[in-house]
């Protein structure tokens, strides 16, 4: 494994997974797992969604999939979603990694789960592991590979991988704004009032409706695995379970939406996702430009779906800081992100202000 590799370390403290009845059903289901084998569990550390376990066994490395404990959102913990994106995915598009099971008898660990071969590489995280530099050429070529793909991604024949009725295209922005809306008033811990100003611009401003495409909605620099021998390639992409079929422009909004740039602004820091800040990253309107070009797609709306992106993902935020709040998960890295939702809501009222990205 290369040292700036991914890597898996304790499980974390209430995130543990019953051993023997994982070890058991592994073991019969994956023909790869002899009856004899050992199995051991490790957690990778990061990731504020669904729980992600490295599995070994015979040799082999595995991730597990589960939702998170205490969680009540099941439409964005749907294991049976995630795995049947890959299983449509993986057999042609190399970048979706290979679902080998899913399980939906929550006897085994109290949820649903699936199990995939592990992608080893490089995750881009805040900041640089350690000991890997990127020159500023490098950085740019990374940044232009990653909103390439998505391009390549959102061209995709969803209708000949079976998954037309992954989603429903006619009316997604709509219900979008709708449900993210109501996704915060049922979780609303505190008054803030750039988060009531953002979704009511959003409610007035949206686009008419435009061509659909399968969409990951979580594209960015984390959830994409890259070559430890050439750090610039893209060799995996993550976190399917809320991909579905929609407007390509809210994928590409809710990736800016993560994307921190010099200027921004010392609050902005606690949001950054990646080293997105270093010399020679794009700027969310040189992403903008970038997308347009390559995909041939009309952004003049790109306002909107930036704001919708910092808005669902300071709704997001705010379901995990209410999970907190309630007690339901005890992960100390979630009491600050109330934050983060004051900072995202703020920045699509500044953006707003601005009339730019």
């Amino acid at each position: 494994m290369s040292e700036h590799a991914d890597r898996a370390g304790s499980v974390r403290a209430g995130e543990e997974l019953q051993l023997e009845p994982l070890a058991a059903y592994l073991r019969e289901q994956l023909d790869e797992i002899p009856a004899d084998a050992e199995v051991a569990v490790e957690q990778f550390p990061r990731g504020h969604s669904n729980l992600t376990y490295l599995i070994r066994a015979a040799g082999r490395e595995y991730v597990l999939r589960r939702p998170p404990f205490g969680s009540k959102v099941k439409s964005a913990h749907d294991m049976g979603r995630e795995y049947r994106v890959l299983s449509a995915l993986s057999p042609v598009y190399p970048l979706a990694p290979q679902p080998l099971l899913y399980c939906d008898d929550e006897s085994v660990l109290g949820a649903k789960f699936y199990v995939m071969r592990r992608v080893s590489g490089i995750i881009l995280r805040k900041d640089l592991p350690a000991g890997l530099e990127l020159s500023a050429e490098q950085v740019r070529t990374l940044c232009e590979s990653l909103f390439d793909e998505l391009c390549h991604l959102h061209s995709l024949d969803y209708r000949a991988l079976g998954l037309a009725d992954l989603g429903r295209p006619a009316g997604y922005v709509e219900r979008q704004v709708t449900g993210w809306t109501q996704r915060y008033q049922d979780s609303q811990t505190d008054e803030i009032e750039s988060v009531l100003g953002l979704a009511k611009w959003l409610a007035d401003h949206r686009p008419p409706e435009r061509d659909a495409a399968l969409i990951h909605n979580d594209y960015k620099l984390d959830n994409v695995v890259l070559d430890p021998a050439q750090p610039t390639r893209i060799i995996g992409i993550l976190d399917w379970e809320m991909s579905t079929i929609g407007d390509p422009l809210m994928d590409l909004g809710t990736s800016l939406s993560y994307w921190v740039e010099p200027g921004d602004g010392d609050d902005a820091e606690f949001l950054r996702w990646g080293p997105t800040t270093r010399p020679g990253a794009l700027s969310r309107r040189e992403i903008v430009e970038r997308y347009a070009r390559k995909s041939g797609r009309d952004l003049s709306d790109a306002l909107f779906y930036y704001c919708f992106g910092l808005f669902k993902t300071a709704v997001v935020l705010q379901q995990i800081y209410y999970r907190y709040k309630q007690g339901l998960t005890r992960d100390e890295r979630f009491a600050a992100l109330i934050l983060g939702v004051r900072v995202l809501a703020n920045r699509g009222v500044e953006a707003i202000q601005l009339g730019h990205v």
